[in-house]
Formats: C-alpha cells, structure tokens, sequence
C-alpha cells in the first residue's frame, strides 16, 4: 500500500534527525531553533496550497498545530538532556499510548496492547537505569510520546474530508507563530551545520513528513498509523549509535530490546488479529 511506503519513508527521516538535532541544538538556542524550523516548513507547505483553506480545516490545523508544537518542544528540550537513541526510543512509545488515548473515543482496546504497554514501560525504566535513572530530559519525552500519541488519534478523527496540503500548512504555521512567540527574543544567526539542521528538519522532517502523515490519515487508522510508524525507534537507535557513537550498557541494552520486543509484537499481535478477520483496533 502506497500510503504504508511513503509513512516509512517518514520514520527512517525521523529516526536520523534525533541525532541532527542533538548535535545543533549544543551549538543553538531550543526555541528559535524550532521557531525557524516551523517558519521554512510553513513556507514549503504554503507554496503547495492552491485554495485558502475552509473554516475547518482551520480549526483542525489550529488544535492538532498545538498539540504538535507541544509535543516537539518537550522532545527537543528533551533532547538537550539524554542521548539521541534514548530519546528515540522512549518517543516510540507513543505507539502503546495511541490506542490507550484512542479508547477514550470509543475504540476496543485489546488485551496485547495493555501486555504491550506495561513491557514498553518496563523497558523504558531499564533504559534510563532503572526508577532512579528518569532526568527530566526522559520525563519531557515521555510527555512528547503521550502528545505524538494525542496528535495522530486527532488526525485520524478529524482529517478525513480535508485537504492534506492546507491541514498540514495550518499545523506547521500554528507551530511557527508559537515558537515565535517564545523564540524570538533569543533569535541569532545559525551557523552552517545548524542551517543544515534547520533545513533537513524544516523541509523534510516536518513539511514533507507531516505532508504525507496527514495524506496517510485520510486512508488509514489512528492505530494502523501508530503501527506502521513503529520503525522510527529502530532507525532512532541505529543513528544514534552509527553516527553518534551511542553504546549502551547490558541493563540499558535490555531495556531497549524490551521496548523494541513492545513496539514490534504488539504489532505483530495486530496483523494477527486482522488475519483472522477480528477487528484489532488498538
């Protein structure tokens, strides 16, 4: 499925960011780093919109924008205190939070997701070194998993009928003019590896990549999205130790195999469920 292809393509993008951003951000404040992130990615979506958008679409962007920037600003601020592969990895869990958020409009929620969840959360302690490890910079991602979570179960309620492009352009300008508002005061001139950073996010990570989530959402499920989304953790783990140098200890390996074994099996349990023609809506 065509829609399954490009959201892949999305998560490996995102996965290799992690480390990107880690390093620009040692270099260049949070806020303004995001603020000119959402402005180039406004811009790229607003040159793809033909039609003003509708009255809707306004305030489906607005809400699912906010929700975004929230999630981004805990993730990157996140960033600035753990390692790029622990915050990939604790990110993924917005897949188990999905359908936790999901059943509260009404969808089942099956018996593998909450076996999922709690493995996940188990994993995650093991990642940091157990309940004493958690910085604030993990506890920030795991706010940014639960709004990741929020924003795809929004989309996938509200998106359908609407266009991609403008829903997609009004949640990136939503982002811009909140990060504005905070970054500005502190906006300076990014050197060449932070433009890279800025332009690699900007265009690719967010205007295309949110692009094609909204398009994506249209077709498919809040869950289904969440599933096939699962590879970013991986794609996470491996920049971080390729192009960082990221080494993880036994008790920190384990914990990442934990919540990797989650993410991957409650997927799996998905598939399986689907198979047998019973609806697995998690």
């Amino acid at each position: 499925m065509i829609y399954v292809f490009f959201l892949l393509l999305v998560t490996a993008v995102w996965g290799w960011t992690f480390v990107l951003v880690k390093d620009a951000l040692t270099h260049y404040p949070t806020l303004p780093f995001l603020q000119l992130r959402f402005i180039l990615a406004f811009l790229i979506l607003a040159a793809l919109v033909r039609r003003m958008p509708t009255r809707r679409e306004m305030k489906v962007g607005a809400i699912a924008g906010a929700v975004l920037a929230a999630g981004y600003l805990t993730q990157t601020v996140g960033l600035t205190m753990t390692s790029p592969g622990n915050s990939g990895l604790i990110t993924g869990l917005f897949v188990v939070f999905t359908p936790l958020i999901d059943r509260l409009f009404g969808a089942p929620l099956r018996w593998f997701t909450l076996l999922a969840v709690a493995i996940a959360l188990a994993g995650t302690v093991l990642l940091v070194g157990g309940p004493s490890g958690f910085g604030l910079g993990d506890i920030l991602t795991v706010a940014c998993a639960f709004l990741y979570a929020l924003h795809i179960v929004l989309l996938s309620r509200w998106s359908p009928g609407l266009r991609p492009a403008p829903l997609a352009m009004l949640q990136m300008g939503t982002g811009a003019v909140i990060f504005s508002a905070g970054g500005s005061w502190s906006l300076q001139v990014p050197s060449p590896d932070v433009w890279l950073a800025i332009v690699v996010t900007g265009v690719f990570a967010s205007a295309l990549a949110f692009y094609v989530q909204t398009w994506a959402q249209q077709h498919l499920s809040a869950s289904r999205t969440a599933l096939i989304l699962t590879t970013e953790p991986a794609w996470a783990v491996v920049a971080a130790v390729v192009l960082a140098g990221q080494r993880f200890g036994p008790l920190q390996a384990i914990g990442a195999a934990l919540m990797l074994a989650a993410i991957v099996g409650h997927e799996l349990a998905h598939l399986k469920f689907k198979a047998h023609g019973v609806e697995a809506t998690t």
